[in-house]
């Protein structure tokens, strides 16, 4: 499935003028994903966007190529395949080279009582959210710490901070993520390299409708835009932050979870996560 011949795209984006510096954003056609890639073009770099959807992965690149005159590399590729992020690496490679920064920030939600959930759809959750960014780092990682600079920037979730009844999977692959990052950051903390995980809160990107859910009334309070997320998240990986959850207000449920006793963290989590809970306006 992932391993095919470099398209034209793949190839030909790069006669533009070499940047000199490379960004490769999964999940890049839309919502974080999308506004994060612009971030990066905007601070010059050219970009190798991957998503699954190859008609709106090659409209996304032709936006950004547009509006930044940077080279796009479009690669589609389907990340809850376990061959995939070898396989992606593999094309990176010999399409651009190296990347200067990788953004793990492809992600998929399951909503509804687990034990009644689809068992496929919960093992590509945890491929998508799980796997492919820990494959890809470890993939990428190397050749940074070897020229001793460049950036890993994973998307978690303030999700990570409890649990998530109806949306278990979910939340334990956003607190996976956020431990992972936080490990590797540690591991970096002497190179010139920084790794970062972005943790917003509710964004207005559609995943919760995706996965059948719609947004609850707490997090139409507290939305936030992709464009606001990113524009805040990359100022923050830029600084070197290892963990950075954009807006105040968004910080207050993780501050309280941690405070609360197990048995209340869980009922927090019902409640943050389930519609209809807190009655709607």
């Amino acid at each position: 499935m992932t391993n095919r011949t470099p398209t034209s795209s793949e190839v030909t984006d790069r006669d533009a003028t070499p940047r000199h510096r490379t960004a490769l954003v999964t999940g890049g056609s839309r919502g974080i994903g999308f506004a994060l890639a612009a971030e990066f073009a905007a601070d010059g770099y050219d970009l190798v966007l991957v998503a699954q959807d190859h008609d709106r992965l090659e409209a996304a690149a032709t936006q950004l190529r547009t509006r930044f005159g940077c080279a796009v590399t479009a690669m589609a590729t389907d990340l809850s395949d376990p061959e995939s992020p070898q396989a992606l690496h593999d094309r990176v490679s010999e399409a651009v080279g190296h990347v200067n920064a990788l953004v793990n920030n492809a992600g998929v939600a399951t909503y509804g009582p687990f034990a009644e959930s689809d068992l496929a759809a919960e093992r590509d959750q945890v491929r998508i959210n799980v796997e492919a960014p820990v494959a890809l780092t470890r993939l990428f990682l190397p050749a940074m710490l070897e020229r001793d600079d460049g950036m890993v920037l994973t998307v978690s979730s303030t999700a990570a901070a409890q649990p998530g009844p109806m949306m278990a999977g979910y939340h334990a692959s956003k607190a996976y993520v956020l431990s992972f990052t936080e490990s590797i950051a540690e591991e970096c903390r002497e190179t010139g390299v920084t790794v970062t995980a972005l943790c917003p809160g509710p964004v207005s990107t559609g995943i919760h409708d995706r996965c059948g859910r719609g947004s609850t009334w707490l997090e139409r309070r507290f939305m936030f835009t992709p464009q606001q997320v990113a524009a805040s998240g990359y100022r923050a990986a830029k600084r070197g932050d290892i963990v950075f959850v954009p807006g105040y207000r968004n910080r207050v449920i993780p501050a309280l979870s941690r405070l609360l006793p197990s048995s209340l963290r869980r009922r927090l989590g019902h409640w943050v996560a389930t519609p209809g809970v807190v009655p709607r306006r």
